[in-house]
């Protein structure tokens, strides 16, 4: 830095004019909800109201224990949602936080430390290597300054600084440029020194747009919840007319109306679908909870389901398909021999002086990535050696030339080692025009494949006269380095993985063409049209839109424009799911119907924006992710098929005697201990079923597909229609037999029992077998069927359960008939599959329908 130049930057008067007039700088704190509002927000919710009201309903009725239970359930799902709004609450706080470091400025003449918040226009800002920048801000001064700008443009090197001749009217430009004047809140001064002039602050920092866009974005409502919520709404309005009439009816016909109360009661309960609520809740947070065993921490349930039906993965490059490290890859010599470095492979004696020259043409302390890797790879072949005495003289890196040099004592001899940009070096090799071609076509072979490339020279000085500058010596060519930011081992296997599963992998980074395209190749992304940032902003949505289908890597692309991809994708109907680490992936990541951020690498920013979080920043974990999620989404819908099919009978038997002129059957207290039945069963069996064999070779779901679907109600009321078929025939035939009321309530309540048994079986599994549903492993069925075993006995040997259920005792003959029934039910219904999966094929993809395997 040109200690010359004396600067006295702003007065201590005029800042603190500066401050109060343009406000800290800090990124605004934003409108935050409290608990209490998120709770009101949340109550609002259809299926959480109806919660409620039915936990009040059974509380009034005097039914303790099913109220209990939907209202420990209602405040459950109430908190844990409050609990996950709050947190979404401080993404622009770590925002803020990470806008606004201490900084060392300039102020009358002198130097000193102030919080960053106090930083304002105008202000001359002191960087030395190691500090976060306060504000946005152009260079006055640099020396060999190289900032870190990953957080904005999501890009692993550092790029070089220069300092602007005018700095007042120098034009504000987008982070990651090479030879650029500009400085930018939240980066950090990888190297070498500077002095800035403040350009701007908080919210007028390119941060600080970051953070407008976020608090711009709106989380949308889960389709699953929204679809539950409709059908739960539906169903409340449905049972409630249908109680109101049998009330009316049972009035009128029968004329006892404290009678017609009950049986209105009795049909409300059995058509309640409290249900529904229960499952979508405990599944997802089970889903949390097995997702996280995988190493995936998830921060909004709901976008589990959400990623089970991804149909576009949107990936960052840097951080994300990469290690966000640079590494050696290949390295050149002169006479054309090349070769491609790997952890197993020895390197040959003839690149050794080319790796040697490299390192010694950087410091020997680094901090910048290239230099690190350079080290790490002389120090990986063991028989390259350091000088152990200083450096005896420095050319450093110049806007003029890219170039930099050391010079060492060897014995008595002096070495020059110089590395820099491929034109550079070349210039100072004074290389002839066939040279120079062979050079330029080495280094753009090495650029197509991803490659960072540094040229690297040696000199003889034959003195310590120094030079003025590196001109002033005749330069060898030595070879080229290739560097590159490596994949992640496991990246080619998902992505292929995500191909097999019908999910499309695109993706959008600030990289040039070349080397996006490259990487893309090596992880197995599709090959496809490569669309950059410069071409994109020329087109409008409509061409956009037309572009997409054909596009699988988009390169040089700013943070706005990401979240414009994004939400393109979600306009043409495709469920998004958007990878990033970085501060500028933040916006996407909420915007995406699934933000997926890296846990180790990624930032608060990110993680905070994000849906869910991978712990180990394996992109490989995404794929288990998927394969969860699918199976989650599966078990919910053979869930909510049970619940369908399993109160179709209930139902039926509640309103066939009324109809009929029968005695009433079921009361309140019948159908309240077969809830206790099924919600165990939605709550616990379901949950734990294994995922079905061909779930990875599906392709996702139509994103239009309504979860209740009309061929998977359709095939539900089949079921509990065949179930109450055979219920009623029993009914109507020992009726007339003469049996007993409460011998025949008996008879068919266990008939009943056995069949929603059979119904379980049957909806454990999609595919047709038999053994599939009485061996299937399910540990929670087990302990299911014998707690039903245990209160079905209980019942039988019980003079008070019998009692207070006004059940007769029953011959041994009419408890074979009763387990009969559920046996033939069940061979019945899986007998049927065959003939449903026909009838349904082609509505891709229709409940019970073999999907098709996704190429």
């Amino acid at each position: 830095m040109t200690a010359a130049i004396q600067r006295p930057g702003l007065s201590m008067q005029a800042a603190a004019a500066r401050l109060a007039e343009e406000g800290p700088n800090a990124l605004p704190r934003p409108d935050r909800r409290s608990a209490l509002r998120i709770a009101l927000e949340v109550l609002r919710e259809p299926m959480l109201a109806l919660l409620l009201i039915g936990g009040v309903a059974y509380l009034l009725l005097g039914d303790r224990g099913e109220a209990m239970i939907l209202l420990a359930f209602a405040s459950f799902s109430i908190l844990v949602t409050v609990i996950q709004e709050t947190r979404t609450e401080h993404v622009l706080e770590a925002l803020r936080d990470l806008s606004a470091p201490r900084a060392l400025v300039i102020r009358d003449g002198a130097r000193l430390h102030i919080p960053g918040r106090d930083v304002v226009r105008e202000d001359l800002l002191v960087l030395e290597q190691g500090d976060r920048i306060a504000a946005d801000a152009v260079l006055v001064e640099a020396a060999d300054l190289q900032a870190d700008e990953s957080l904005l443009t999501g890009e692993s090197m550092p790029v070089g600084k220069v300092a602007a001749i005018v700095p007042e009217a120098y034009p504000a430009v987008r982070a990651g440029g090479e030879g650029q004047p500009n400085v930018y809140a939240g980066t950090l001064v990888a190297r070498g020194s500077g002095i800035a002039r403040v350009t701007a602050t908080g919210p007028r920092s390119a941060m600080g747009r970051i953070g407008d866009s976020l608090a711009s974005l709106d989380t949308a409502t889960p389709r699953l919840q929204r679809e539950t919520a409709r059908i739960v709404t539906w169903c409340g309005i449905g049972g409630g007319a249908v109680a109101l009439l049998v009330v009316l009816l049972y009035g009128v016909l029968r004329g006892g109306w404290i009678e017609a109360v009950l049986a209105g009661i009795a049909i409300g309960m059995s058509m309640l679908p409290e249900e529904f609520p229960v499952v979508l809740t405990v599944f997802l947070a089970m889903g949390a909870w097995r997702i996280g065993t995988a190493g995936v921490l998830t921060r909004r349930s709901a976008a589990i389901e959400t990623l089970g039906s991804a149909t576009v993965l949107c990936t960052d490059k840097t951080g994300t398909l990469t290690e966000n490290r640079m590494a050696i890859a290949a390295l050149w010599l002169p006479s054309g021999e090349t070769i491609a470095l790997a952890p197993d492979l020895p390197l040959p004696a003839a690149y050794h002086p080319l790796l040697a020259t490299a390192a010694l043409a950087s410091a020997l302390e680094p901090s910048d990535p290239m230099e690190i890797a350079i080290h790490q790879a002389r120090a990986a072949v063991g028989t390259i050696r350091m000088p152990t005495g200083p450096v005896a003289h420095a050319y450093a890196l110049r806007p003029e030339l890219l170039a930099m040099s050391n010079a060492w004592e060897q014995g008595d001899a002096l070495t020059l080692s110089a590395k820099g940009a491929p034109e550079a070096i070349a210039g100072l090799c004074r290389l002839a025009p066939d040279q120079r071609t062979t050079l330029t076509a080495a280094v753009e072979r090495m650029a197509a494949q991803g490659m960072r490339v540094l040229a690297v020279a040696t000199a003889a000085p034959p003195d310590r006269n120094w030079a003025a500058t590196q001109q002033g010596y005749a330069y060898a060519l030595t070879g080229l380095v290739g560097l590159a930011d490596p994949l992640r081992a496991s990246v080619p296997a998902a992505v292929a993985e995500c191909r097999r599963a019908g999910i499309r992998v695109v993706m959008i980074t600030g990289d040039y063409a070349a080397t996006a395209r490259a990487i893309a190749a090596q992880a197995g992304i599709a090959t496809g049209a490569v669309l950059s940032g410069d071409e994109l902003a020329g087109l409008d949505d409509a061409q956009l839109a037309a572009r997409l289908p054909t596009v699988t890597v988009f390169a040089r692309i700013m943070p706005e424009q990401k979240l414009r991809i994004v939400q393109a994708l979600k306009a043409t109907g495709e469920v998004v799911a958007m990878t990033g680490d970085g501060v500028n992936d933040a916006p996407s990541l909420k915007a995406a119907d699934i933000g997926v951020a890296m846990g180790k690498r990624g930032t608060d920013v990110a993680r905070e924006a994000a849906a869910i979080v991978l712990i180990e920043d394996d992109f490989g974990s995404i794929v288990q992710a998927v394969r969860l999620g699918r199976r989650i989404y599966d078990n919910i819908r053979k869930a909510m098929a049970f619940i369908f099919a399993v109160h179709v009978p209930i139902a039926g038997l509640a309103l066939l005697p009324l109809f009929l002129g029968l005695p009433i059957l079921f009361g309140p207290i019948h159908i309240a201990l077969l809830e206790m039945v099924i919600d165990p069963v939605c709550a616990l069996v379901f949950e734990a079923e294994r995922e079905e064999a061909d779930i990875m070779q599906r392709p996702p779901r139509d994103p239009a597909e309504a979860l209740f679907s009309l061929p998977m109600i359709g095939w539900s009321v089949f079921q509990g229609g065949l179930a109450f078929a055979m219920l009623a025939a029993v009914l109507l035939v020992e009726h007339r037999a003469g049996m007993p009321a409460p011998e025949l309530r008996a008879l068919i309540f266990f008939a009943l029992v056995a069949q929603i048994v059979a119904l379980i079986l049957v909806n454990r599994s999609f595919n047709a077998s038999l053994r599939d549903a009485l061996v299937r492993h399910n540990g929670a069925l087990r302990y299911v069927v014998v707690a039903i075993v245990a209160v079905t006995t209980a019942i039988l040997f019980l003079p008070g359960a019998q009692a207070l259920l006004k059940f007769g005792s029953i011959a041994w003959g009419d408890m074979g008939l009763a387990l009969g029934l559920g046996v033939v039910l069940l061979v019945l219904l899986e007998a049927c599959k065959p003939l449903v999966r026909r009838t349904v094929a082609g509505r891709a993809p229709a409940f019970l329908a073999t999907p098709a395997v996704a190429q």
